[in-house]
């Protein structure tokens, strides 16, 4: 199963700054101000390295800057190679909550092996850029997130133990989320921890492109001839985490219906009463009858097509997915983003997969308000809020070899990017 080695991270040098002021969110939820905005902050905050914009080819012109910070002594690697315990510290859903895991380099897999198994499509755009950046730079600079399954908790309760002194890194974030890190170099451990995963699959969270980026990376090289089984391009940087730990929040993200001729909201509202109930509530109410549904174990959404009113449609049966979806497991058919896009979506808007992938008709966002603004305005015809994805229907879904659609699931906090790095070769 999933095979795991601890290694020797890349990380700044105090000599950069602090670490604050040298990471930053993921690459893909960085807007271009945003970005400009933490190079003011600190000129070596890793978005040069993780999003680079500078030069006639970015990309080289990553590879070359970090080269540079390794030689001036402003990035090194660890002595000794190691486990690197992370938490994130956050609020949430009105509550202070915290997810700790571990950063590791984990062995790559094709998804047919069943190992590590994705739950989510992904744009080919996204895994171009990141190989270039993989090409020229050949490093991980922001680990892949994945889930395992521990029933006993053998691996977070290690994890616990391991940090109960004081981090070798901590800091809170603009977002008020506090990230820590501890260090494990004790070979025993190491190898105690190793040997745990020997018989887990990993089910990735977030990371999906980069994952699918880093195999074909590996094949690349090995096609080249500049790789060869066992090197360090046959793994690549993860933070794993407890499925069942109580710290994972899961947001949702919401779809916008725009650009359709002839849209007729009363004519929906009737197709979509075949197989829903619909019940017409003040807008005001809708999340929380949306939260009720959700605690019911129902599958509902709310669909907002102007005006102070809002619609719950509540499933009445899983029949209709089944007849259409005969070779889908009951866990994707049952998914709150099955449910819409197949029942309304593809058969009353007639909004297709393709449709969909290319987001000609469908856009998504997880603010909740900004979907309700962009129908207020008329810059939508209508819009869908809801309810977050299980955590455990993630896992089921990724089990049955299946995917997801595109934006079905937003794990919060993100990861930092810049604690730890994972170089895996020579900067040609």
């Amino acid at each position: 199963m999933a095979e795991i080695v601890p290694f020797r991270a890349l990380r700044f040098t105090p000599a950069a700054g602090t670490p604050a002021e040298l990471c930053c969110p993921p690459y893909d939820i960085i807007s271009e101000p945003e970005r400009q905005a933490y190079l003011a902050r600190n000129a070596h905050n890793i978005i040069r390295l993780e999003l680079p914009r500078e030069g006639e080819d970015p990309y080289t012109h990553a590879g070359e800057t970090l080269k540079r910070w390794q030689a001036e002594g402003l990035i090194a690697c660890d002595d000794a190679p190691g486990y690197y315990i992370y938490e994130e510290e956050f609020d949430a859903l009105g509550e202070r909550k915290s997810v700790k895991g571990f950063i590791c380099r984990v062995r790559l897999e094709e998804f047919s092996k069943g190992v590590v198994l994705p739950h989510e499509e992904t744009l080919s755009k996204a895994k171009e850029d990141r190989f270039r950046l993989m090409d020229a730079t050949r490093c991980n600079f922001s680990q892949i997130y994945s889930l395992y399954r521990d029933p006993a908790h053998e691996t977070s309760s290690l994890l616990a133990k391991l940090s109960d002194g004081a981090p070798a890194v901590e800091f809170t974030d603009g977002d008020g989320v506090t990230h820590r890190l501890w260090t494990v170099t004790d070979p025993q451990v190491l190898a105690q921890i190793s040997a745990q995963f020997k018989d887990r699959k990993l089910y990735i969270a977030d990371g999906h492109h980069r994952y699918e980026t880093a195999l074909n990376f590996r094949n690349h090289l090995r096609e080249i001839g500049e790789a060869r089984e066992g090197d360090a391009c046959d793994y690549v940087m993860m933070m794993l985490v407890d499925l069942e730990n109580p710290g994972l929040v899961v947001f949702p993200t919401h779809r916008i219906v725009r650009g359709l001729a002839g849209f007729d909201a009363a004519a929906l509202l009737d197709a979509c009463r075949e197989q829903f109930e619909v019940r017409d509530l003040p807008l005001a109410q809708a999340q929380a009858a949306l939260d009720g549904a959700y605690a019911a174990g129902e599958k509902a959404v709310v669909l907002y097509a102007g005006g102070d009113t809002a619609h719950l449609l509540t499933l009445r049966s899983m029949e209709p997915l089944a007849a259409l979806l005969p070779d889908k497991s009951k866990a994707l058919r049952g998914l709150d983003v099955t449910v819409l896009h197949t029942l309304v979506l593809e058969r009353v808007l007639g909004i297709d997969r393709e449709n969909m992938a290319n987001q000609v008709n469908l856009t998504y966002t997880r603010d909740r308000e900004e979907a309700l603004e962009s129908v207020r305005t008329g810059a939508a015809n209508c819009c869908f809020l809801m309810n977050p994805t299980r955590v455990t229907e993630i896992s089921d879904v990724a089990a049955a070899g299946e995917k997801m659609p595109q934006k079905s699931t937003y794990f919060y906090p993100k990861l930092i990017t810049g604690l730890v790095m994972n170089q895996f070769g020579e900067i040609r």
